[in-house]
């Protein structure tokens, strides 16, 4: 039965309002009010993920002096998005699917919803809420690739045209009725490619644009409070499970499993990367604990809903094996100072499990299915289109957005500035007051 409530929702993912079978939530006339309620509490709970989780995860991972500026960016991001979100985001990636490029502007200011969403047994307020937070979440899981050095107006401004153009469209594109997933068939139950992909990608081309923090590679840059990236973790942690099971849309057998299976491949991620540093570095560490466990979430994002219980597993355990190297690449090998490895547990782990997703789907591995008339080497074939596309346009989106407005405000903060912190360069105070 769990296969027979997983495929229809797969198909749909966030946003599809034409697929319609027996075990799918049909709109009927009324919303459902134990559903309505669930996604509220999951948009409560991918909101707590960015503000307060994803502050303190990053956050304890920089200096001192740039502590606050970290907590100042997620924030403000986060109110930029969802007003823009407010403004034309929704309408851009759920609007009336037209060409399957972008949504139609009839939703603008989120006027005119439907009592009803299409297809759900949601009001469409409650779903604009849910999508909402995912859009304020995902350009802020970037601020980790610039933090100590990007001023903030190019902050603000970047995130805000990044969420309109690419954000948005490849919401559209594979959430909301758009070319990906209708001609194709990519698949993304939460946000493996339509978050983390796209984030992670950028973060990497911004990291490149920006150059590298002051001192790096020789100089060591520890974190400054290991205990609040663990506390921002857990926050994460426990967000993660809104962001996930919410995605079933639905307080259903499949919001269950996708829970489920997010709580496996994050355990296994984490105590695999424990076990890499042991064997690697000599001892498990805090922050590779955290580093682990966010790095199976987002690996396992993709799929939550649609793969069994010990393929999750199998997802945390690759994120781990693949994740951990990716670090070391980029940063030792590569020499891009992506700060605290945006691109390598975002980015990489969202695709890996988009990636593994085409195989795992498979029902003899207890994966929820394939569509009609789709097999293994066809939903393959759409997921690595999906993920090369996306990842292209999020790197050319992210080169013409960040130089163009560089014109305007400059990227990076100047030498003294940095030297000093940005908690006082940028915002005039200081995240720790010493007596």
């Amino acid at each position: 039965m769990r296969r027979r409530v997983a495929w229809p929702l797969a198909l749909a993912s966030l946003a599809a309002p034409t697929v319609a079978t027996a075990a799918t939530p049909i709109a009927t006339g009324a919303a459902n009010g134990a559903d309505t309620v669930w996604i509220m509490v999951s948009s409560a709970l991918v909101l707590l993920m960015c503000m307060p989780g994803l502050g303190l995860f990053y956050g304890g991972l920089v200096r001192t002096k740039n502590f606050l500026s970290v907590l100042v960016q997620i924030g403000a991001i986060a109110a930029m998005a969802s007003l823009l979100w407010l403004v034309c985001g929704y309408a851009l990636a759920f609007g009336p699917v037209g060409h399957g490029l972008i949504g139609g502007l009839g939703p603008v200011m989120l006027g005119h919803l439907a009592a009803v969403r299409a297809g759900l047994a949601l009001p469409e307020s409650t779903f604009a809420l849910f999508q909402m937070c995912f859009a304020a979440i995902t350009p802020a899981l970037m601020v980790g690739a610039w933090v100590d050095r990007a001023r903030f107006s190019w902050v603000v401004a970047f995130c805000a045209a990044w969420g309109l153009v690419v954000y948005a469209p490849v919401a559209h594109w594979i959430w909301g009725g758009g070319w990906l997933a209708s001609r194709f068939g990519t698949l993304d139950f939460a946000g493996g490619i339509v978050v983390h992909t796209t984030a992670g990608v950028s973060a990497l081309v911004v990291a490149i644009l920006l150059g590298a923090r002051q001192g790096f590679p020789k100089t060591l840059m520890l974190p400054h409070a290991p205990a609040l990236t663990m506390a921002g973790a857990a926050l994460l942690w426990v967000g993660w499970f809104g962001f996930n099971g919410g995605s079933a849309l639905a307080g259903n057998a499949g919001a269950t499993s996708a829970i489920l299976n997010t709580h496996i491949a994050a355990c296994a991620a984490a105590m695999a990367w424990l076990l890499i540093e042991r064997l690697t570095v000599g001892k498990p560490t805090s922050v590779g604990f955290a580093t682990g466990a966010v790095g199976g979430l987002a690996t396992v994002t993709p799929a939550a809903g649609l793969i069994a219980p010990g393929a999750a597993l199998l997802f945390g355990l690759a994120a781990a094996a693949v994740c951990y190297p990716m670090i070391l690449l980029v940063k030792h090998r590569c020499k891009i100072d992506d700060s605290l490895d945006v691109f390598a547990v975002h980015g990489v782990g969202g695709m890996l499990g988009s990636l593994l997703l085409a195989v795992f789907l498979s029902p003899a591995l207890g994966g929820a299915g394939y569509a009609p008339g789709m097999t293994m080497p066809l939903q393959i074939h759409a997921q690595v289109l999906g993920v090369v596309v996306v990842a292209l346009w999020s790197a050319l989106a992210t080169v013409v957005l960040g130089l163009g407005l560089a014109r305007i405000w400059p990227m990076r903060v100047n030498e003294d500035d940095e030297r000093e912190g940005l908690d006082l360069a940028s915002h005039g105070e200081r995240a720790w007051e010493m007596d």
